[in-house]
């Protein structure tokens, strides 16, 4: 860009600081659609081939969850989502916190309802999707008392009027890729029931967050097929009372991989009904792309199939191109992270650590891979 002189530089500082709220732009993005056989993305108005190649926008450097700051520091998100596009990407998942977002089990948190709308028109400026992750309660600080209170019957309808709530601003936004109910929820062993004097809905800490959620604390004689159908009903029903277009899904941990064997739980035909295309988190280990492969393979139902989480956190970053390149046959989409950094940005950190020099080097690939997804090999 060439700026002539500093008179028409201020002008042009003025104009791009203006807010994104403030400026009336055409939509340009085409709502997602599953194709008419079910196997793939479209774009509803040409029915072209779409791939999700996105990012995890899941905290910030710091650790911050976007409604951690998303009000007090709004440019911080302005200028990631800018760093974002500039990656190759076209979604980014985001993470909502129950405890950001309802005051109480039937009142919402205005202000961040307001602050989504501002990010809808945010990602619709950006020409990304988003995928919209809810009922997160990765940080126990903001996990309100009253909410761990609630028995089983009474999470779900709060649980239920958060996704209502959500999709009633959302509804209208081309932006929305997907609505994914919760990151990776899990179920008590067989016969199990949580200690009641713990009641923690909450497990698997990790870096001081907790990413992984109970949808119970006792089977009660139901078993996880049962359970999962039914929490996927009530939040797909409280969804659709104001969108009937976006799609649905699920993030899983694969345990198919975790643990060598088994079938997929909210994959499986009992559970998968009313979500439209299958999610899962993988991250291949050092020499065993091809177990990653045939686990993979699992969640082929004949869906859409997004593997919405991806790191070399136990591979070279060449291991998880190649497996990126190798489910390319089978998958339509995935889904890395970004933590607020560039990469200059990381590798000129004065305190940068190992972490942060295979951060920077897995987003230069990322960023060169974003190129070939158009071309890569169809189903």
């Amino acid at each position: 860009m060439h700026v002539l002189n500093a008179v028409s530089s201020t002008i042009l500082f003025c104009l791009l600081s203006v807010s994104i709220t403030n400026i009336t732009m055409a939509q340009t993005l085409s709502p997602i659609r599953v194709s008419d056989d079910g196997d793939h993305f479209v774009l509803a108005e040409t029915q072209q081939r779409f791939r999700v190649w996105g990012v995890n926008y899941d905290h910030n450097g710091s650790g911050e969850l976007i409604d951690e700051y998303w009000i007090e520091r709004w440019d911080e998100v302005v200028e990631d989502f800018a760093e974002i596009k500039s990656l190759g990407a076209n979604c980014v998942r985001i993470h909502l916190q129950v405890g950001k977002f309802l005051d109480a089990a039937d009142k919402v948190n205005q202000s961040a309802v307001d602050q989504l709308k501002k990010l809808l028109k945010l990602a619709e400026h950006q020409g990304l999707y988003l995928d919209i992750t809810g009922l997160a309660c990765y940080h126990k600080v903001n996990v309100p008392e009253w909410y761990d209170r609630l028995d089983e019957q009474d999470r779900w309808q709060t649980q239920a009027f958060f996704w209502r709530s959500i999709a009633k601003v959302c509804r209208d936004s081309p932006a929305v890729f997907c609505y994914d109910l919760m990151n990776e929820p899990i179920f008590p062993a067989e016969k199990q029931v949580v200690d009641s004097s713990d009641r923690d809905w909450l497990t698997g800490e990790l870096g001081g967050k907790f990413f992984v959620q109970r949808l119970t604390l006792d089977l009660n004689g139901r078993t996880r097929q049962e359970i999962a159908k039914a929490w996927v009903n009530q939040m797909v029903d409280a969804i659709r009372e104001h969108d009937d277009q976006h799609l649905v899904t699920v993030g899983v941990i694969p345990w198919v991989f975790a643990f060598g064997g088994g079938k997929p739980l909210f994959y499986s035909p009992e559970v998968s009904e009313r979500l439209d295309f299958a999610s899962v988190h993988f991250y291949p280990q050092k020499d065993k792309v091809d177990e990653a492969i045939t686990a993979l393979k699992a969640y082929d139902i004949g869906k859409p199939l997004i593997v919405e989480e991806m790191f070399p956190l136990k591979c070279s970053a060449a291991e998880l191109a190649d497996f990126i390149d190798r489910s390319a046959k089978f998958t339509d989409g995935w889904i890395s992270f970004y933590w607020g950094e560039t990469s200059e940005q990381l590798k000129q950190k004065s305190d940068a650590t190992i972490a942060h020099a295979i951060t920077a080097a897995w987003l230069e690939k990322f960023q060169a891979m974003s190129e070939q997804v158009p071309v890569l090999p169809s189903r």
